[in-house]
């Protein structure tokens, strides 16, 4: 994270005749929103922030107390990789702030600042590496987004046969030019399917990354005539996307998840980690997975965890530790997709993980076996519980998850689970096209 001055910004923006910045924030949902000021501005921005009316954004202030002020973060500062005319448009992340200046409670970024905090005050810095997916589908003539992808390729495939070969590698020179550290790119499983990864950062500059990733994906893709989309399961009967989070707790420069003299390596703090978020998994699901259509791909078969285990190699498991061992040693949670909003789900996360730390009870033994391929009763025997399988399970779960509620805080959390449950009474009581074709014809 660049530790810019509030001189090094306005020296930048003067040199790079910047017009235009947008300072971003996210809303309760995800949403990326922003306030546009001219570049006359800036110096006003840094010092004083610049007031929205937070009543119209999704989670925020309700109507008598919709001031709300906009701070910010200096190191967010980037300057987009395209033009007004000959005029540069930059953007600043912002932390929200009430009108008098203290941090709003149910800004989505104050949960991951105090996540972040406790791990310090335990002695870590929490380091993540997520690895977002996503389709590229093709436009109609009216410009409207289809499901269709222009592919038919699969896992690290190129181009013929990789159509979206063009747009991905222009979506990592957008991010590069951003200042980003891209660790790989490639063709996924599903046609269509993109895969994105950034190098390991603090959980803050992660959580940044994963909102900028999404917008930078959606306007180069448009610009090739093409529709990015980060929905978990756009395609019946295909892979969905998900966002693997790799995790790791550093101490005093080293890693902590590592002890070479350990049973596969892994310290005692790496194993109650893992424990931390076996246990919370279920309501952690609420968070990391928050639409309904998100369990749509939380399915058997389609490489997504259903089921409640760790292991090394099994890719069949929900937490899973890759090979690499020393100051790459890390935990990868494979429940989570980009329809979460990062912030309050790289804050629950951690929150789940140290709970783990705290109370250092071993998660159980790592489970080798094809999770998908074993019976109810086998699984059972071997205490295997399953991730929810509906939105509104769920949120069930978070309801009585203190630690969670604790870190997300009561009253983001009281307004996102209300949005939530409106969202899944909506599909509930809808009539949705696979009922029309099972039933229209044969009731």
């Amino acid at each position: 994270m660049p530790n810019y001055t509030r001189s090094d910004i306005l020296s930048m923006a003067r040199e790079q005749n910047v017009q235009f910045i947008r300072l971003q924030f996210t809303d309760m949902l995800g949403c990326v929103k922003n306030v546009e000021i001219p570049a006359t501005q800036l110096e006003r921005a840094i010092d004083r922030g610049a007031m929205f009316d937070g009543s119209s954004i999704e989670g925020f202030a309700r109507i008598h107390e919709s001031d709300m002020n906009l701070r910010p973060d200096l190191s967010t500062f980037a300057i987009y990789p395209w033009k007004h005319g000959e005029r540069a448009i930059a953007r600043l992340i912002c932390d929200v702030c009430n009108n008098d200046g203290a941090p709003f409670e149910g800004d989505p970024r104050r949960i991951l600042h105090r996540a972040v905090a406790d791990a310090a005050s335990m002695g870590y810095e929490v380091m993540v590496g997520p690895e977002c997916e996503f389709f590229l589908f093709t436009q109609d003539q009216a410009g409207l987004p289809t499901v269709h992808t222009g592919d038919q390729a699969g896992y690290f495939d190129l181009y013929p046969r990789d159509h979206g070969e063009d747009a991905r590698r222009d979506i990592v020179l957008a991010l590069e030019d951003m200042g980003f550290r891209v660790e790989a790119a490639h063709h996924e499983l599903a046609p269509g399917q993109h895969e994105i990864d950034f190098e390991y950062s603090d959980a803050m500059t992660a959580a940044d990354n994963v909102t900028t990733l999404k917008f930078i994906t959606k306007v180069v893709a448009r610009n090739h005539g093409l529709h990015a989309t980060f929905m978990p399961k756009p395609i019946t009967g295909i892979a969905g996307s998900g966002m693997h989070v790799n995790l790791s707790l550093f101490s005093q420069g080293a890693n902590a998840f590592f002890d070479q003299s350990a049973l596969h390596g892994l310290s005692d703090t790496a194993l109650f980690f893992i424990e931390g978020l076996l246990s919370h998994s279920k309501a952690l699901a609420a968070v990391t997975n928050p639409t309904v259509n998100s369990y749509k791909r939380l399915v058997p078969g389609y490489e997504a965890p259903v089921y409640v285990c760790w292991s090394e190699g099994n890719r069949t498991s929900l937490c899973r530790v890759p090979s690499s061992r020393g100051a790459n040693t890390r935990v990868e949670l494979r429940s989570p997709d980009s329809s979460c909003n990062p912030y309050m789900a790289f804050a629950a996360i951690i929150a789940s993980g140290l709970d783990g730390v705290r109370k250092q009870t071993p998660p159980p033994s790592p489970v080798r076996k094809n999770t998908y391929r074993m019976s109810p009763d086998e699984r059972a025997q071997d205490g295997i519980a399953s991730l929810p399988g509906s939105l509104s399970e769920a949120l069930d779960w978070l309801a009585k998850d203190q630690i969670l509620v604790s870190a997300i805080g009561e009253p983001l959390y009281h307004r996102f689970v209300k949005a939530r449950r409106l969202e899944w009474e909506g599909y509930q009581t809808n009539v949705h096209p696979w009922e029309l074709d099972r039933y229209l014809t044969t009731l």
